[in-house]
């Protein structure tokens, strides 16, 4: 794992959850360029809306993030923003920097509040515990993920070596426009303002915007970008080629943490990636994409290895776009194969067992070929299995 130049993380354990660590750190020796991309929900947790007052004013200067996990810090009232804002003047204490310089971000049970005296604690230890392991942090954000999710990326520009490093959570509550997602993504790149916000906007609209677990989208998603200029390279403008060479960089990061999210879907056995191609503009592409991957009935028969094309034409059909039904091929593929059972907008005779093999892979390809245009888009999502309903319905207790 490789990290960019001037970051710390830590991870550690303050008891808002019975074992597990639960509240991580990122900071920065320096100040940083900061941009950040959020829920689309209308309900926004607190740790949320403080965020983007922070960074409405000072996107040049953050040098920290502190992450609770167990508790959302959603629907919780003034206190609520008051306890966002106790995290914050808590980290910058204890680091010696100003209090517009933390961001703060919680995930967990919704309508709770932060038990404050163990937050505090934690951040104490958290800065004591700062290094350039990763992993720690990786840890103490997850809730119901199985595992942490982190990956990184170097490359060269102007003579100088660049890193990116991200770390995300998710696992449930997972939708399109994100979802009980966080991300953080560092990078030593110097790079101006706005470029780092177009260069994360682009990226997120074709990474965590394209994925589903479950249909719901969280209160409390964000993705946060972090870059502290100390690998020395010219400042990065928007539309140049160093621009986009980051940016194909943050890209690979944040689909790699995307997968790593749908993989992870609570009670998932399988992931599913639907591409849609030869769409007639990219906007219905994206849109029946997303709705093909969130349809509940075709995760279930992705589930149940059931070749239900019907489902899938159904999804299509009420995303929103505008189409011709009657000039659209289907396959199904996995490594077992490749089978088409659909063309021109009506069944075909095709193969049950065959079938129903390249849907028992761990991984299902859906491909809808529109034949109306030349843009195309990916989304991903998994199966929604009986142990989802498992996990969900036990998640307080």
């Amino acid at each position: 794992m490789y990290v960019p130049k001037g970051f710390r993380f830590s991870g550690v354990h303050c008891k808002i959850k019975r074992k597990r660590k639960d509240l991580g750190l990122i900071f920065s020796e320096v100040p940083c360029i900061a941009a950040g991309v959020f829920t689309q929900n209308v309900v926004k947790a607190a740790p949320v809306v403080y965020d983007l007052e922070i960074l409405k004013k000072n996107p040049e200067g953050i040098r920290s993030v502190v992450v609770n996990s167990g508790i959302a810090n959603a629907c919780t009232g003034e206190q609520g923003l008051t306890n966002a804002k106790k995290m914050a003047e808590k980290a910058a204490k204890e680091l010696g920097i100003p209090i517009e310089s933390v961001l703060v971000s919680s995930t967990g049970v919704i309508g709770v509040q932060l038990p404050m005296d163990k937050v505090e604690s934690g951040i104490e230890e958290a800065v004591r515990n700062l290094s350039e392991d990763p992993l720690p942090f990786a840890e103490a954000i997850m809730t119901t993920d199985t595992k942490p999710k982190l990956h990184s990326k170097k490359i060269s520009l102007d003579g100088k070596e660049i890193t990116v490093l991200g770390i995300a959570k998710g696992s449930g509550m997972i939708h399109p426009n994100m979802a009980t997602m966080l991300a953080f993504l560092v990078t030593d790149a110097s790079i101006s303002e706005n470029a780092l916000k177009k260069l994360l906007k682009i990226s997120v609209d074709d990474t965590y915007n394209m994925i589903d677990v479950d249909g719901d989208t969280s209160t409390n998603d964000m993705v946060i970008i972090l870059a502290n200029g100390l690998a020395g390279n010219v400042t990065i403008q928007e539309e140049t080629d160093g621009f986009w060479k980051l940016y194909e960089a943050v890209h690979e990061v944040n689909q790699f943490l995307a997968e790593k999210i749908v993989e992870d879907g609570e009670g998932a056995t399988k992931v599913i990636e639907v591409n849609v191609i030869n769409a007639p503009d990219m906007e219905s592409a994206r849109l029946i994409a997303r709705s093909i991957v969130s349809s509940n009935l075709v995760k279930t028969a992705i589930y149940g290895g059931d070749a239900n094309w019907g489902r899938v034409l159904a999804a299509a059909g009420y995303s929103g776009a505008k189409f011709d039904p009657n000039r659209l091929d289907l396959f199904f593929e996995s490594e077992a194969g490749s089978i088409k059972v659909a063309e021109d907008g009506q069944g075909l005779d095709f193969n049950e067992k065959e079938a129903k093999d390249i849907l028992s892979e761990k991984k299902i390809r859906i491909v809808l070929d529109m034949k109306q245009g030349k843009e195309s888009a990916r989304a991903w999502g998994c199966d929604l299995t009986e142990k989802y309903v498992e996990i969900n319905g036990r998640y307080r207790t």
